[in-house]
């Protein structure tokens, strides 16, 4: 079983606008990086269950229900009379996104320790805001390395919001300290600048040195997403695995990383690959057919406004 922790929120997505120099009108779309991760996975056929605090407000109860009717396990969900997070989207001219939050005082930021998770959850994923805003921060980062030591394979995206962060050097601190309890490391080429403190038009080859140095701290592998360029797989002992973008006329990028992350994490649970050892024993057909289903769902959610990830029928040959 995988468990997924973290925040569920709300796409602000503008709608074409009709007339110049106006604001466009913005709707509503079910969203948040471990939410999506979650719906990805359960969609494509894992059992999933998913941690966090929803509020009670409409917002809520809306994000809850597309779990519900995505078939993620809610009974570790907790609910708050705060309110929802909201994340206000902007879509560039090539389709990619970009975010401003409002994120003061919103329920998921105050989920509290679920304790020993169910018996059979071996896969645990984390990331995005909710390993970046208190109190939550730390309630995810204490389940993060309780899991690990257990023996459980954790799966870690950062997804950095550059946006929502004060502390740069603090924040790249504590991403540091969290590898050795990480077993797989998944992360977009964007954040892996950010996080080693390259330039924005760092070398892919820069950009790979730094992924093996966090390697080298304790993952047993990483997942590099590219955009346009596919996805790169490296792994402690060196080799790297690239797989191109599938073909897609793209609408917009929301989720698109979020769905390679939900992809992973059932290909995973299917083949049985359950522990840090087993990602190291991954060979190199193994990585390319992970990367090549990655791929090709994220193709299909990047075809559809907002993070609107495939089911399992959407997929050839899955």
């Amino acid at each position: 079983m995988i468990l997924v922790g973290g925040e569920a929120l709300i796409d602000l997505v503008p709608l074409p606008s009709t007339v110049d120099d106006e604001l466009p009108a913005l709707r509503p779309f079910p969203g948040g990086g471990p939410y999506n991760v979650a719906i990805a996975a359960a969609r494509l056929g894992a059992e999933v269950r998913f941690l966090s605090r929803l509020s009670t407000d409409d917002f809520g109860a809306a994000l809850l229900r597309r779990l519900h009717r995505s078939g993620v396990d809610t009974s570790l969900v907790q609910r708050g009379p705060e309110p929802t997070t909201l994340a206000v989207t902007g879509i560039a001219p090539d389709g990619s996104a970009r975010y401003s939050f409002h994120v003061e005082g919103t329920a998921d930021r105050l989920v509290a320790d679920p304790g020993a998770l169910p018996a059979g959850v071996r896969l645990l994923s984390l990331g995005t805001l909710s390993l970046l805003l208190e109190p939550g921060a730390t309630t995810y980062e204490t389940l993060l390395r309780r899991h690990a030591r257990a023996g459980g394979l954790t799966v870690l995206d950062p997804n950095i919001r550059p946006g929502l962060v004060s502390d740069p050097d603090a924040v790249r601190a504590r991403f540091t300290s969290w590898l050795p309890d990480v077993g797989l490391l998944k992360l977009s080429v964007e954040d892996a600048r950010w996080l080693a403190a390259l330039p924005p038009g760092a070398s892919g080859a820069a950009v790979l040195d730094a992924v093996r140095s966090w390697l080298a701290a304790g993952p047993a592998a990483a997942v590099l997403t590219r955009g346009a360029d596919g996805l790169t797989a490296v792994t402690g002992a060196g080799a790297a695995v690239d797989v191109p973008a599938a073909p897609s006329a793209v609408v917009d990028t929301i989720g698109a990383g979020d769905t390679v992350h939900g992809a992973l994490l059932y290909w995973l649970a299917r083949t049985g690959v359950t522990s840090a050892d087993a990602v190291c024993r991954l060979d190199a057909a193994d990585l390319r057919a992970a990367l090549d289903l990655a791929a090709r769902a994220a193709a299909v959610t990047v075809s559809r406004a907002g993070a609107e990830p495939p089911y399992a029928t959407e997929i050839i040959g899955l």
